[in-house]
């Protein structure tokens, strides 16, 4: 009787130990997961969490579902070029006007770079024939070439050698003009050049004045405070048209202080040649003059 007493306590006492360590082993796991078998609590929180999670996922489903819908009624954005930008914004008067400005400079700063070039205004082969025919006394046929030549130091020589019947200092006098008029002419040409880049930033100051006038003009007539859409046509008239008179400004500015350089540097050197071509007729004179 006492052996079963002993069993039945030792019996008891096992399951009490086993308790304990299933219970510590269970506190130690992280969140408890030995201890929710041993509770049989799991199932229930699991039963109750799994709503919770589908009603989660609910909404995140009907907001990737309103996702596209919303794309779908966003306004689609107005995509245009950049250059229907600027003609939309000069509009009818403003666009075809510095059109034309912009055609008239690029003719003009071509015609002026053709014009400026050293086998234009000062051809090496003309210089060596006609130098040619100085050595050898044709002064006729030296003449008549200078004549036939239309480069800016042959008018000058020719300009010379018809006065040289008045004497050497009337055909350098009559050399002086002929170059004089050359230059002019070359100068004429180029202070068109000058004028573009001049008039071409007061149309963009123009065109500033005439779209914040139309700008401000809608915010008078207004009886609510108006949109900046509704402003944006002026805002965008004034600030474009300054941009293109600028960009049409500066490079007529740069051409033309880069030409006018090349054609008084090309003026001083054929005046040097010419002169120094003609120099021969004073040795000739002088020579006539002691004999």
């Amino acid at each position: 009787m006492k052996h079963v007493v002993d069993i039945g306590r030792w019996s008891v006492g096992f399951r009490s130990v086993l308790f304990v360590v299933v219970a510590g082993l269970a506190l130690m796991s992280p969140g408890g997961s030995f201890l929710r078998p041993v509770m049989g609590q799991d199932e229930p929180k699991a039963d109750a969490a799994a709503p919770a999670g589908a009603a989660a996922e609910e909404p995140a489903a009907a907001a990737d579902a309103a996702a596209p819908a919303a794309d779908a009624a966003a306004p689609a954005v107005q995509s245009r070029s950049f250059l229907a930008y600027i003609w939309n914004a000069c509009g009818w008067f403003w666009g075809p006007a510095f059109l034309l400005v912009s055609f008239i400079l690029v003719g003009l700063i071509m015609m002026n770079l053709l014009q400026v070039w050293r086998d234009v205004l000062l051809p090496a082969q003309f210089v060596e024939e006609f130098e040619q025919k100085l050595n050898a006394k044709d002064f006729q046929g030296a003449y008549e070439y200078a004549r036939g030549d239309d480069s800016f130091v042959a008018r000058v020589l020719a300009s010379g050698m018809s006065r040289l019947s008045r004497g050497y200092e009337e055909a350098v006098e009559g050399m002086q003009e002929a170059g004089e008029d050359e230059n002019m002419a070359l100068e004429h040409r180029l202070s068109y050049v000058a004028l573009i880049g001049t008039i071409a930033p007061m149309m963009g100051l123009m065109g500033t004045v005439q779209g914040m006038i139309s700008s401000f003009d809608k915010i008078a007539m207004s009886a609510v405070s108006p949109k900046p859409s509704e402003l944006a046509d002026g805002i965008s008239t004034a600030l474009v048209t300054t941009l293109i008179g600028l960009v049409l400004a500066i490079p007529a500015m740069v051409f033309h202080s880069i030409l006018k350089n090349r054609v008084q540097r090309m003026v001083l050197e054929i005046g040097m040649v010419s002169e120094s071509l003609m120099g021969r007729f004073a040795q000739v004179g002088k020579q006539k003059s002691a004999g």
